[in-house]
């Protein structure tokens, strides 16, 4: 049995395997309402053989959206479509993320594949148009250079704390749901990844300055959501694990804030990067591996993400040591059959995670052509 395919064990919770579905926004709520784009979408993964799948980026409050097309989970009417959810996944064999977002500074902002706000007075009656002042660290715009981006309004201490206990309530809804981990969204230059960064950071309270100050509201909503998350189930968090612009957070400040997080309660990090505007990361095949290894060296569990598509690999990001799981996203919307491809790659003759409405017919098809014999 190939490391990929083999069961990790997280608290309480055993993934069937080391694969997982990454966060990704699909902008297709309505006032943070999951719908059918969202059963469809998410449950094709688990027939597909992932081990986990995370759901998108989901606001905590109704202006922690990236955009208006968001899924959130503030209010107690959002759980029941996502428990729908939630049971297939499981019933297909595979667990279920969240990811509890809050945008910062980069909420308000177009749906991605419209031109800017162009939605007509119809359209906005269509899809429950919304637009806000988002909020942020510092009142410093993400960038001048793209439009859609709106100057945010500094937070106060107690936008801070309301914010915490945002994610926190959040949290508790997501266990009524019956999600199995919640991954905190600590990157990609949204909130919280604004707090830590000295690029959108430039408070002069105990939130801004050094870097322990900058910390500090992460680690608060780290806290906050262990408080609310049944001790038996594993905690996520996600984060970029460089700005990849100069004067920015960094990779040791992330090893760092990593061996904080594990300490408070945090069981993996998923390791990203970027997210500011004028970042030097150049994307390409395996490009945060080593990112993800870095962090792994604070004694943290690791997801390595980011143009993943080689099954061997995959394995072999296991093998050395550069990760405890292995994350898809493009790759996975391109073929969402990833997973069980790349078992029978990696396992030879294995049918176990083809559904079972299609394991045999699979099964007599290659026995006809030969193949996988």
């Amino acid at each position: 049995m190939s490391l990929l395919f083999s069961p990790l064990a997280l608290r309480d919770l055993t993934l069937r395997n080391r694969t997982v579905i990454a966060p990704m926004c699909q902008y297709s709520a309505q006032h943070g309402l999951a719908n059918e784009w969202h059963f469809v979408h998410l449950g094709r993964f688990a027939l597909g053989g992932f081990g986990l799948v995370i759901l998108e980026a989901t606001g905590v409050l109704p202006e922690a959206r990236i955009s208006y097309g968001d899924l959130g989970l503030w209010d107690d009417g959002q759980i029941a479509p996502l428990k729908r959810i939630v049971d297939f996944l499981h019933a297909e064999g595979s667990a279920a993320g969240i990811q509890l977002a809050h945008a910062g500074r980069k909420a308000s902002t177009p749906i991605a594949w419209r031109n800017g706000f162009d939605e007509t007075a119809q359209d906005k009656l269509d899809y429950a148009f919304e637009a806000w002042t988002p909020v942020a660290p510092s009142p410093i715009i993400h960038t001048e250079r793209h439009p859609g981006y709106t100057v945010p309004r500094e937070m106060t201490v107690a936008d801070i704390a309301a914010t915490v206990q945002a994610f926190a309530a959040a949290t508790s809804r997501a266990d009524q749901a019956g999600f199995d981990v919640v991954e905190i969204h600590g990157a990609h230059g949204y909130l919280i990844n604004q707090f830590l960064s000295p690029l959108a950071n430039k408070r002069t309270d105990a939130y801004g300055g050094s870097r322990e100050n900058r910390m500090r509201f992460g680690l608060e909503v780290i806290d906050a959501v262990r408080a609310a998350w049944p001790a038996n189930k594993p905690l996520f968090i996600r984060i970029s694990a460089t700005d990849g612009v100069e004067g920015g957070w960094t990779v040791e400040d992330s090893e760092i804030f990593a061996g904080e997080a594990k300490a408070r309660g945090v069981d993996v990090v998923h390791v990203s990067s970027g997210g500011f505007d004028g970042a030097s990361i150049k994307p390409g095949p395996l490009y945060q591996v080593q990112l993800a290894r870095a962090v792994r060296s604070a004694g943290v569990k690791t997801v390595a993400v980011g143009l993943i598509s080689d099954p061997a690999d995959a394995e072999r990001i296991l093998a050395e040591g550069d990760a405890d799981l292995v994350a898809f996203a493009r790759g996975a919307l391109e073929d969402p059959n990833w997973a069980i491809h790349a078992h029978h790659i990696l396992d030879g003759a294995e049918y176990d995670l083809w559904p079972k409405q299609a394991r045999n017919r699979i099964r007599d098809k290659d026995r006809v052509l030969g193949l996988r014999q």
